[in-house]
């Protein structure tokens, strides 16, 4: 799955919508479709009560070929429905390479194309993450708060998982298949910061050294923060006790590593 063959594999991308209707961009994901023929789109309602299951059964079905919708009844959470979606792509042995992709498109859908580029030249990956940072030719906005959350998150999870990531919280990361088979076959701990659990059950799977140098971070050439986020101060506040939990739950399972 290496060399020029790569761009020609199909990828499926997860995309969970939670009360989406208002702002989800459903024409960029039309022309992105029309202009890259390697990609195909698993969107997720998770059990949203305005419009979005409608306007997602509009775009399947304009797109049958290239897209399906995976509908829960009920609210479960980013993470249980982003794993509910790259179970379903799994099903499928058509799909090298499957990820998944915030609906707002804070990261425009054409990094996608630099993902999978990452994969093209260098055989060891097992992940490409996004990393959102600031630097000299990026266009990176986000609210000052974020900013400084994220910064002090990161380097909680750093120490905690004893290696040296920059940002698990990046809504866009994509995976070899086989990977996600073993990291995604499990329900999360966390709802929201499931993204810290990916990482702890790399490590739990092929080492921390291998982890290290197979999950690569991406910096992102733009990513704009698209109005308020799903993440409540309730969820900010309970930061701590989930870290807590998902230290305690693995690092039994990592020390083995």
């Amino acid at each position: 799955m290496r060399g020029n063959q790569l761009l020609k594999c199909s990828t499926g991308i997860v995309v969970p919508c939670y009360n989406e209707m208002d702002r989800i961009q459903l024409p960029k994901f039309s022309e992105f479709l029309i202009s890259n023929d390697f990609i195909y789109f698993c969107f997720v309602n998770d059990g949203s009560t305005d419009g979005t299951q409608k306007i997602l059964v509009d775009f399947v079905n304009l797109n049958p070929e290239r897209s399906q919708l995976v509908n829960l009844s009920k609210n479960q959470g980013k993470a249980e429905a982003v794993r509910q979606g790259i179970n379903t792509l799994l099903k499928s042995s058509k799909f090298q390479l499957v990820g998944y992709w915030d609906a707002d498109l804070a990261a425009p859908l054409t990094e996608i194309r630099g993902f999978i580029q990452k994969f093209k030249s260098n055989n060891e990956l097992k992940a490409v993450c996004g990393s959102r940072i600031l630097r000299l030719g990026s266009s990176i906005r986000r609210s000052v708060f974020r900013h400084y959350f994220g910064r002090f998150f990161a380097t909680v999870v750093s120490n905690m998982l004893k290696i040296p990531v920059y940002d698990t919280q990046c809504g866009a990361k994509i995976f070899l298949a086989e990977f996600a088979e073993y990291i995604f076959s499990e329900k999360f701990l966390s709802r929201w910061f499931f993204d810290v659990e990916l990482f702890a059950r790399s490590i739990e799977h092929i080492g921390r050294q291998n982890t290290i140098h197979g999950v690569f971070e991406l910096p992102l050439s733009q990513w704009h923060d698209q109005g308020q986020s799903k993440v409540t101060w309730a969820n900010v506040l309970q930061t701590p006790l989930e870290l807590l939990k998902i230290y305690i739950f693995y690092r039994n399972r990592m020390a083995n590593e």
